[in-house]
């Protein structure tokens, strides 16, 4: 069973053969006790609870209402930190509750930020691969699970983004855009830590155009954390439900327009097609679609585009070797 992983900073998404799953990437440490029903009050059902060893997370939205916040966004914490093993738990077992379906032994292909493949951060890989590989177990809501990761793969959200747009679903080029991969090609990737633009020409990076920043999501929602009050989970839950405050909102198109500009300059209108994703790109899709003139590619479900795309990827590579699908 192939599965593509993408271990986003909002949204942690897999996609197998069945379809995908996207789970907040909310994570806290589960503390004894629970409040018992009380007349006039209404209960909220508990995130998904689970045990990683011998710690116990909750996962997914609302868990900072339930436990203590676990909140880290450097780079460090995809080497294999408790939190991300617990959301790729939970979102796995998540897809076998969706899907019905869930191999004992798979093989996995993850999208990481152009920032933890640059230089600064160059073991984040190999160690990433390190701990995704051999037996995992792990239980959610006292489900005992139990999964083999044979193969492990890395490569960048944005390359994942760009096969999500030149593939189908069955890792064959679609005809009508398989030659943009000669093409110039931009990809706009707004996650919820880091703003990603990358320029691909004949399937390779343009480093002139390729660059990251800390303009994701994240920094529309400190923009209204005032004095530290909230935790960033508990905002992006307020502004999934549609919480959004329009004048911080201007701010971050600003911050991000900047951004792009400051990387492309106008170079993009010389580009074949430039691809949109991410959470941001729900956010900003109209602004975005207006900065560039109508010229990009939102696809459909940007937030789980990349989870996608390194399906594809994989999927293409296996068939490529003569893996099959």
């Amino acid at each position: 069973m192939n599965i593509g992983f993408d271990p986003g900073y909002g949204n942690t998404k897999v996609y197998g053969n069945q379809g995908g799953v996207i789970l907040p990437s909310h994570v806290a440490v589960k503390q004894n006790g629970t409040l018992a029903r009380m007349e006039g009050m209404q209960l909220k059902r508990p995130p998904l609870a689970v045990t990683v060893g011998e710690r116990a997370f909750y996962v997914g939205a609302g868990a900072h209402d339930w436990g203590a916040p676990v909140e880290s966004l450097d780079y460090a914490r995809l080497s294999g930190s408790p939190e991300v093993r617990a959301t790729l738990y939970a979102a796995l077992s998540q897809y076998q509750r969706q899907h019905g379906e869930m191999a004992d032994r798979i093989s996995l292909i993850v999208g990481l930020p152009l920032g933890a493949l640059g230089e600064d951060h160059r073991a984040i890989s190999a160690e990433m691969k390190q701990w995704l590989s051999g037996e995992h177990t792990w239980r959610v809501n006292d489900t005992a699970h139990h999964i083999t990761i044979e193969q492990v793969l890395v490569t960048s959200q944005a390359t994942a983004a760009l096969y999500d747009y030149v593939l189908d679903e069955d890792g064959r080029f679609l005809p009508a855009r398989a030659s943009h991969l000669h093409d110039e090609v931009g990809v706009v990737s707004v996650g919820f830590n880091t703003l990603e633009l990358m320029v691909i020409r004949d399937k390779r990076p343009v480093t002139r155009f390729t660059g990251g920043s800390k303009h994701g999501v994240r920094t529309l929602l400190q923009a209204v954390n005032s004095h530290n009050a909230y935790s960033l989970g508990e905002l992006d839950d307020r502004l999934r439900a549609g919480l959004a405050d329009s004048a911080a909102m201007e701010v971050w198109l600003s911050a991000v327009c900047g951004q792009i500009e400051k990387q492309w300059g106008d170079r993009w209108r010389q580009f074949a097609q430039v691809i949109i994703v991410g959470g941001g790109a729900l956010l900003l899709k109209s602004q975005l679609s207006g900065y560039f003139r109508g010229k990009c590619y939102i696809p459909d479900e940007p937030v789980l585009a990349v989870a996608r795309g390194l399906h594809k990827l994989l999927r293409l590579r296996m068939a490529a070797a003569g893996g099959g699908r």
